[in-house]
Formats: C-alpha cells, sequence, structure tokens
C-alpha cells in the first residue's frame, strides 16, 4: 500500500505517517515544509518501514511539480493521499487584507487542487482521497470570531472533495473529506490559547487511519463531522 500524506510534519500529520509507517507492506510518503522531525522519527529506528521524506512547499507550483514528477519515477500509484496540510490566520473579519485572503486560500485550497491534479495519474479504482477540514467549514456549525476566512476556505474544501467525488466517479476514485472538531494541535492553539481539547492528535490519527483505508469502499463524495466538541 502507497499512502501520501501532506502536513506531515507535526500534529495529526506526525502521527499519521508513525501509524502507517507501522503496517506491514505499507510506503509512507511523508510531505511538509519542515521535515526535521520526521528525519528523526527515521533515525530512532522505531517505525516498521522507513518514511519517505519530501521537503515540498505546496504553494509553490514549482516545488509541487518537481516533487511529484520524481513521486512518478518511484511507484506506479498511490492508494491513499491524506491532505492534511493547512493555515490560519486568527483576525477580526476586519482586520483581514487581500494579502491574507490569498495565503489562507492558497494553501488550504489551492494547494489541494494543484497536488491533486499532479497526483491524479497515479491514482487508480480504488484510490481514496481524503481531505482534513474543519467543523468551522462545515454547513449549520458553530462558527466563531475571528477565523472567517479560514472557516470559508474550509468550507471550499467541503464542497471541492464532492465536485471531485463526481468528477472523477467513472474513474472509481473516491474522495472524501473529514470535518474535524478540537484537536490538541498547534493550529488549535492559535485561535484558542486557553482551551485544553478532548482529543490528543494520536487519537484522531488513528480514526483516520482506518477511514483512509476503508471508508471509500462505503461512500464518496461524503463530508463527514468527527466532532467530541468545538470550543
Amino acid at each position: 500500500m502507497n499512502v501520501l500524506i501532506t502536513g506531515a510534519g507535526k500534529g495529526i500529520g506526525f502521527e499519521l505517517c508513525k501509524l502507517f509507517a507501522q503496517l506491514p507492506d505499507c510506503s509512507v510518503f511523508a510531505v511538509s515544509r519542515n521535515i526535521e522531525h520526521l528525519t528523526e522519527l527515521n533515525q530512532s529506528k522505531l517505525l516498521l518501514n522507513e518514511l519517505n521524506c519530501f521537503k515540498v512547499d505546496l504553494v509553490n507550483d514549482v516545488d509541487v511539480k518537481y516533487f511529484t514528477e520524481n513521486l512518478k519515477l518511484k511507484i506506479q500509484n498511490l492508494d491513499i493521499v491524506i491532505h492534511n496540510a493547512g493555515m490560519l490566520i486568527h483576525k477580526s473579519f476586519q482586520e483581514f487584507t487581500q494579502d491574507d485572503f490569498t495565503r489562507i486560500f492558497t494553501v488550504n485550497v489551492w494547494g489541494i487542487i494543484s497536488l491533486t491534479q499532479k497526483l491524479i495519474a497515479l491514482l487508480k479504482p480504488g484510490s481514496h482521497v481524503v481531505t482534513i477540514s474543519s467543523m468551522g467549514g462545515y454547513q449549520g456549525s458553530v462558527k466563531f470570531k475571528g477565523l472567517s476566512l479560514y472557516s470559508a476556505s474550509k468550507g471550499a474544501v467541503a464542497v471541492l472533495t464532492e465536485s471531485l467525488a463526481a468528477e472523477y466517479q467513472c474513474e472509481k476514485i473516491a474522495f472524501n473529506s473529514l470535518a474535524l472538531g478540537a484537536v490538541q494541535t498547534e493550529m488549535l492553539s492559535t485561535a484558542f490559547p486557553e482551551y485544553n481539547a478532548p482529543l490528543k492528535p494520536e487519537e484522531m490519527a488513528r480514526f483516520i487511519m482506518d477511514f483512509s483505508i476503508n471508508a471509500h469502499k462505503y461512500m464518496n463524495g461524503k463530508i463527514i463531522p468527527v466532532s467530541l466538541s468545538t470550543p
């Protein structure tokens, strides 16, 4: 099984890499702007399989193109892609700038589009693309002050997931999205410094791994809320 995970350098992405790398016959391709912790994990010799680590800036199209072209020389297919990379800027609505909009939507939306476009050739019938979204972008959920652009970008991710599921239905490539609630990550601490989430990254990572391996057998184009709480 070949698995690609973005945002792999810390938090949920890092924990996903650890879990998948413990599975027999699983090759993990870990993508992050910072691979220091991933390299240290490899050197620790604690994993069943060594991680394939790639330092990639997903908002840089040249970087993404170089990475995907090299990946295609190594493997012929991807079984699972987990789009976990994302960013958050916490500001009141009146303070947001066009630069803020560009940064958030480039990372959270265009990064997924650009990488998926370049990986399509590696996605075969039975492949599963999972996008990590947020309850902030889930229609009808509670919204919070200071997160309007972040929530809007995650709402766009949800519709993108539904659209890609429809576009690649004939190719039998599944696209699903998980709208996560509160998990104790650096991103959550940025938005809610004094809040303690009920779930740790490693706990949510285990759920995401199981979903990525199995859920496409039962669903496609779905946005699934996964939340014990929102702050």
